[in-house]
């Protein structure tokens, strides 16, 4: 459904199904909706609309009329249960109307707007293809293994986990709350000789410090009170895999010194026990803390830190990466649609505004903001002026800059309905190579820099894309290999 209004007039960007015994106001919805490139497909009486499409046609959305709604809504549902539906309102017509809801995106309301239909058809478009996404069998969407992004802060923490991963070499992994430390971990253990082994991650600064001690080497039965059985720690839960002492700056002196001979020695003894346990994990580490500073006040050990400062790796707040946010937007919502909890676009506007927030809770800030946006606004597109309040910039004007901004630099595909047309114009011809280089780079970055799959991922030909990697200058940057 998206719109090509930069090429020849091609055929019909999806076929909408109208099912409604007033032709009149059948026939002025078809008119709005051809001059868009859909197809309407009218049905006047509602018990035929089976003869009216093919057994595999696809329909791309339902508009419901005079009809009896609600069992209409159930008989499209057993032919497609992803199909859209949106419903005729007028107000004599609006008592009785069921609710919108996982079945109804929306209603059409009457006299006919443009842009009560388009922002419908937006909501639609969505829809259905957050449907398709769930049903494929494209890349799992799982954030863990995925450091978004193609800064250059970015590429470096990644060359940094593959130097790292093979060994066992204990990692100190720095950044501000946020900023995905536990990605990093989980990265490298992914890409690790211990991937097939656990991952057990402990945050230190959330466990009282008296259960701190059984957390990690576990206790025997009778330890304490309420020690009612003997219990594994988390050193022996990791057992030939890694363990993630998160938030390690929080970690009380006692624990600093039991935990230090245990790195030393490689051994451990369970609380209440005096037999010694060996261990074979890996330790990775993270604070948001700055440990030189609380070495100097005394609440760090000096030698627990450089025991565990073998290999540091820096996470860059989001406000230093801000060309990955729209990258990060589209992988959020990825999660959102595989895990089935809805979906939600926002337009290049809304898209630019974001990238002008100074994101004080980095990617976790963004990650909720995206899962809210879902929930606000469920299927739809949302506009600069739908985000909340204190990511909006303070210039009211800024929408239309940023779009067309948005539209040339940002690494998103955007929708002709929603483009802007400065006040004082532009080059088209510049600002579409402008937007297919964007779209050629991010396909390159999805494919590792192999030209036949980013070719795959554009629907072209991998000699078509040869050409234009010369013509833009693109291909000196590839291996000669990877073509």
């Amino acid at each position: 459904m998206n719109h090509q209004g930069t090429h020849a007039k091609q055929a019909p960007d999806g076929k909408i199904l109208i099912i409604d015994q007033d032709v009149e106001r059948a026939e002025q919805l078809r008119t709005v909706l051809e001059f868009i490139d859909f197809e309407p497909v009218i049905v006047a009486e509602p018990a035929a609309w089976r003869q009216a499409i093919a057994k595999d046609m696809r329909i791309d959305a339902v508009v419901l009329g005079r009809c009896d709604t609600v069992r209409m809504v159930e008989e499209l549902a057993k032919h497609d249960p992803d199909a859209p539906v949106m419903v005729l309102k007028s107000d004599d017509e609006s008592a009785g109307l069921p609710e919108t809801g996982k079945q109804i995106l929306g209603f059409v309301d009457l006299p006919l707007r443009y842009s009560n239909i388009s922002n419908l058809l937006h909501k639609a478009q969505v829809f259905r293809s957050s449907r398709d996404a769930a049903g494929t069998s494209r890349r799992p969407v799982e954030l863990f293994r995925s450091l978004v992004g193609s800064s250059r802060k970015v590429k470096q923490i990644r060359r940094l986990i593959e130097q790292v991963a093979a060994s066992d070499a204990t990692v100190l992994v720095l950044g501000e709350s946020g900023t995905g430390k536990e990605v990093v971990a989980r990265n490298i253990h992914y890409y690790s000789n211990r991937r097939d082994n656990p991952f057990v991650p402990i945050n230190c600064g959330a466990i009282p410090p008296d259960l701190l001690e059984s957390e990690l080497f576990g206790h025997e039965k009778g330890a304490f009170t309420g020690a009612i059985s003997a219990r594994q720690g988390r050193f022996e839960m990791a057992e030939g895999g890694t363990l993630f002492l998160d938030e390690i700056g929080d970690m009380p002196l006692s624990m600093q010194v039991k935990l230090l001979r245990v790195l030393q020695e490689r051994t451990f003894e369970r609380v209440g026990s005096n037999k010694s346990i060996t261990t074979d994990v890996r330790i990775v580490a993270a604070t948001h803390r700055t440990l030189e500073d609380l070495i100097a006040e005394g609440k760090f050990r000096e030698d627990l830190y450089y025991r565990l400062n073998v290999f540091p790796i820096d996470m860059p707040p989001l406000r230093e990466r801000v060309e990955d946010i729209p990258l990060l937007i589209n992988e959020l919502i990825a999660r959102i649609e595989h895990e089935k909890r809805g979906s939600v676009r926002l337009n290049p506007a809304a898209t630019m505004a974001l990238c002008q927030y100074r994101w004080p809770g980095n990617v976790r800030e963004l990650a909720n903001l995206i899962e809210r946006l879902g929930i606000l606004f469920p299927f739809g597109v949302v506009d600069i002026k739908e985000l909340p309040e204190k990511f909006r910039p303070d210039d009211s004007g800024a929408s239309a800059i940023y779009a067309d901004v948005a539209e040339a630099s940002l690494q998103i595909p955007a929708d002709p309905l929603d483009a802007r047309l400065p006040r004082d114009g532009l080059n088209l011809k510049e600002h579409l190579s402008n937007l297919e280089v964007s779209l050629i780079r991010q396909a390159l970055s999805e494919a590792d820099g192999v030209v036949a799959h980013a070719a795959k991922l554009l629907d072209m030909r991998r000699t078509t894309l040869v050409e234009k990697l010369r013509k833009y200058g693109l291909h000196r940057g590839l291996d000669a290999t990877s073509n």
